[in-house]
């Protein structure tokens, strides 16, 4: 990681005779979207990490974007305040492409307004 690139994959698996069923149904609406997946297997730069899940937005998380909504670009820490305990939010805020190769592919990349256009952030969400 010398060179300062991050690449997260998130890796989710398909349901049994998914396969099937969207061939003989065509493109069906009842197929679960990539991005609507719940549970992951997550990579960082090829090396395993352990495990993503989707969660819904909150109060408490939706007063934290609101907070976050001013600030176009950049990373840093937010204080929080939770049951009667004081943690920090690390966040970060960023332009990202989004590509997608398929219903069972897409890519995030982070474009770094400074460099020469190479993403320093990539994050894959496959599902296999």
């Amino acid at each position: 990681m010398a060179s300062g690139l991050v690449r997260i994959a998130l890796e989710c698996d398909k349901k049994q005779g998914e396969d099937n069923h969207r061939q003989s149904a065509g493109n069906s609406s009842s197929a679960v979207r990539l991005l609507e997946e719940q549970s992951w297997r997550a990579y960082c730069n090829g090396k395993k990490c352990g495990f993503a899940g989707r969660k819904e937005c909150g109060a408490k998380e939706w007063k934290l974007l609101n907070a976050l909504e001013p600030i176009s670009m950049g990373a840093g820490v937010m204080p929080s305040y939770g049951e009667g305990e004081r943690t920090e939010i690390m966040y970060m805020r960023a332009k990202f492409e989004r590509i997608v190769g398929s219903r069972d592919s897409e890519a995030f990349y982070m474009l770094n307004p400074d460099s020469n256009g190479a993403p320093e952030l990539s994050i894959y969400l496959l599902r296999v």
